[in-house]
């Protein structure tokens, strides 16, 4: 018996270190190779890790939440033999169907740990970190999740069906829901991706004095517009919704206004104003918002602009986006759908230095010409960062928004 210690491999992009996300095995276990140990988190990207070998794990790292330098020991195995594997492999994010293998090898003294006498072999599922964490708070086991994903993978839809087809199965009485005892409190660590966001969050509204500007606009012409060529299209997946618009005409803008396609190196003290605009779209998703990226999207048509945006959504939702696809962005739009409100403060994404809000759009009076009439109304509420962004050019911006949304066939010229 030798024992093998599972180094935690260089994640790219310059990462030092990484936060043990959550575990898929545990002490005692017979874990087979390639086998799936557990989930990593970066600045950018939750990353699953598999067993470079086959033995008992004797000793973990730590617990999720806690912080594990590259090179320094993951996890160790007590295997059969010496195992021999390549010095350094890349990772691949959670969700892209890869997982990496050691960084490095050491053989030591055996030790002995107590093994459970109902242990079993890990079964390998593959889903993403968000879905697993789902799994594991329901009680649920994924093994008797059916994927249809490649290679049997669970997707998002996957499981949500399954849940939905055992709370049909085993709905409980109105009488067994009262009698089920409430917990008083429970205590949630904050790790993973919320750590990221909070981190982030707090960073952006300390640092940033933040300017924000809320413009209301008539946007009736648009939602006929947008209904119109809805209507040519057969393909439901492939219809436009209001965010594609909104991306072109703050495209347009751009070019009047370079300044808010602008991130700042606050350690070199520098402002780059970009030519191309790599536009981020805030998403929600299990896991928390991400901001997944559009580059280029200076270049693309409306359709092409929408089906961009869609794609990488669904990426960052389903964790199946790269690493390119989480960074770069050189401005946000950001949309709460339905739920909008009429007003919001978005945060800034450093280290951009400006973002715009959608608000939800309602039917209300308003008076056109002197008359009283029904129109479809949207306030945009957008933040700048005030430092290199002054009042007067984020209202004219947005104000150049606004004129091309009310009339958007504006939008469309060179």
């Amino acid at each position: 018996m030798s024992e093998y210690i599972f180094k935690l491999p260089d994640l790219g992009e310059g990462t030092v270190e990484s936060e043990i996300a959550e575990w898929f095995i545990a002490v005692g276990d017979q874990v087979t190779e390639e086998d799936l140990v557990g989930t990593m988190m970066t600045d950018k990207a939750a990353v699953e890790l598999s067993s470079p070998v086959s033995g008992k794990v004797l000793r973990l790292a730590g617990e999720p939440g806690d912080i594990v330098a590259v090179g320094a020991p993951l996890v160790v195995f007590e295997t059969d033999a010496t195992v021999e594997v390549p010095a350094r492999q890349e990772a691949a994010p959670a969700g892209n169907g890869a997982a990496a293998p050691a960084a490095t090898t050491e053989i030591a003294e055996v030790v002995d740990e107590p093994v459970a006498a109902d242990a079993e072999p890990h079964t390998r599922v593959m889903t993403s970190p968000a879905i697993r964490r789902r799994a594991k708070e329901l009680g649920i086991e994924l093994s008797l999740v059916p994927g249809s994903g490649p290679g049997g993978r669970i997707t998002r839809k996957d499981f949500d069906q399954y849940i939905e087809r055992q709370a049909i199965a085993g709905a409980p009485s109105a009488s067994a829901i009262a009698a089920t005892p409430v917990p008083e409190s429970t205590e949630i660590k904050v790790i993973g991706l919320r750590r990221i966001i909070a981190e982030r969050m707090s960073e952006s509204k300390r640092e940033i004095p933040h300017f924000a500007y809320v413009e209301e606009i008539d946007i009736t012409e648009l939602e006929g517009l947008r209904k119109h060529l809805n209507s040519k299209n057969d393909d439901r997946s492939a219809r436009l919704t209001l965010l594609p618009f909104l991306g072109l005409a703050l495209m347009r803008a751009l070019r009047d206004f370079p300044q808010c396609n602008t991130t700042y190196d606050k350690a070199r003290n520098v402002l780059v104003r970009h030519g191309p605009v790599h536009l981020g779209v805030a998403t929600q998703t299990p896991d928390g918002l991400k901001v997944p990226v559009v580059h280029h999207a200076q270049s693309l048509s409306l359709d092409s602009l929408s089906a961009a945006i869609k794609r990488v959504s669904l990426a960052a939702r389903d964790n199946s986006a790269k690493k390119e696809e989480l960074s770069g962005s050189t401005i946000t739009v950001t949309s709460l759908g339905k739920l909008g409100g009429i007003v919001s403060t978005p945060v800034i994404n450093q280290p951009e230095v400006a973002i715009i809000g959608v608000n939800r759009a309602v039917e209300r009076p308003v008076v056109v010409d002197g008359q009283v009439t029904v129109r479809l109304m949207m306030n945009l509420s957008s933040s700048f960062d005030h430092r290199f962004v002054d009042g007067y050019d984020a209202a004219a911006m947005i104000q150049s928004i606004k004129e091309m949304l009310e009339h958007p066939a504006t939008i469309f010229l060179p």
